[in-house]
C-alpha cells in the first residue's frame, strides 16, 4: 500500500490572496482555512499532511503549522529550507518528518531537487539536529545517483524523489526516459537501506504510472487535489486519489 500525504499549501494560496494583511490567519471574515481543509483530508484518508513554511511566508502561516500541530491525527511532514531558522523552529514544533527543500524566491512552487552534494555540510547539520530530535528527515532531491548517494551518507533514513520532470514530459516524447529515471532512482534508493517517498506535479492521470514506481512508501500530492476539491469537495478529491494510487 502506497501512503497519500496531502500538501494543502494552496489553500492557503487562496486565502493569502485576498487575505494576505489581515491580521489573522482564520476567523472572521478570513477564508479559507487550511487547517480544516487538512483536518477534511484526514477523515477523508490521507495518511498525514504536508505543509511548506517558506521563509518568505507566502501561503503557510507560522500559526498554520502550530494549529497543525494541535490538531492532527495523523502525522505533520514539515518541508523547509535547510537554514539554521528553519532547523531551529522546527526543533520547537517536533513535527514527526521534515522534508528538506531548496527554495528561489522567484518561483511560485518548489522547481527541481535540492543539491545534497553541492551542500553537504549544511544538509548535515540539519540532518543531525533534527535526528537527535527524534525527527525523521527526508531530503526533496532528483532521482540522481550522486544525489540519492549523498542523501545515504550524510544519514537521512528517507529521501523524496521529485518527479516534476516526469509530471512536466508527461506528454511529450520524453516521459519513457524521465519515468526509468525515477524507476532507477527509486531502486537505487532502496539498495541503499532508504525510505523512498516522491512528490511533486502527481496528478488524477499520471498517478497510474506513478504508482508503479518500485519501493514507494508515500507519495505527497497538493496542487492536483486541491484543485479537484474546488469541484468535487476535499473528501471525494482525497478518496479519489487514493483509490487510484492503490486500486
Amino acid at each position: 500500500m502506497i501512503f497519500l500525504g496531502v500538501n494543502i499549501d494552496h489553500c492557503a494560496t487562496l486565502r493569502q490572496a485576498r487575505y494576505r494583511e489581515a491580521p489573522a490567519t482564520t476567523g472572521g471574515a478570513v477564508e479559507p482555512d487550511p487547517v480544516t481543509f487538512a483536518l477534511a483530508a484526514e477523515q477523508a484518508g490521507a495518511d498525514g499532511i504536508t505543509v511548506h513554511l517558506r521563509e518568505d511566508r507566502r501561503h503557510i502561516q507560522d500559526r498554520d503549522v502550530w494549529r497543525l500541530r494541535e490538531c492532527l491525527g495523523t502525522r505533520l511532514n514539515l518541508e523547509m529550507a535547510c537554514t539554521p531558522e528553519m532547523t531551529a523552529l522546527a526543533l520547537k514544533l517536533k513535527p514527526e518528518y521534515v522534508c528538506l527543500v531548496p527554495e528561489n524566491r522567484q518561483e511560485i512552487t518548489t522547481e527541481g531537487g535540492l543539491n545534497v552534494v553541492g551542500n553537504r555540510d549544511r544538509v548535515r547539520a540539519c540532518v543531525d539536529a533534527l535526528s537527535t530530535a527524534g525527527i525523521q528527515v527526508s531530503p526533496f532531491i532528483d532521482p540522481d545517483e550522486p544525489q540519492i548517494e549523498a542523501s545515504a551518507k550524510l544519514g537521512a533514513p528517507l529521501v523524496e524523489l521529485h518527479t516534476g520532470a516526469y509530471a512536466q514530459a508527461y506528454f511529450t516524447p520524453r516521459r519513457a526516459a524521465e519515468f526509468q529515471r525515477l524507476r532507477l532512482g527509486a531502486v537505487g534508493a532502496h539498495n541503499l537501506g532508504l525510505v523512498v517517498n516522491a512528490g511533486h506535479g502527481i496528478n488524477y492521470a499520471n498517478i497510474a504510472e506513478i504508482r508503479q514506481l518500485p519501493h514507494l512508501h508515500e507519495l505527497n500530492i497538493g496542487h492536483s487535489i486541491v484543485s479537484r476539491a474546488l469541484f468535487t469537495g476535499v473528501t471525494e478529491a482525497v478518496r479519489e486519489m487514493k483509490r487510484r494510487m492503490n486500486p
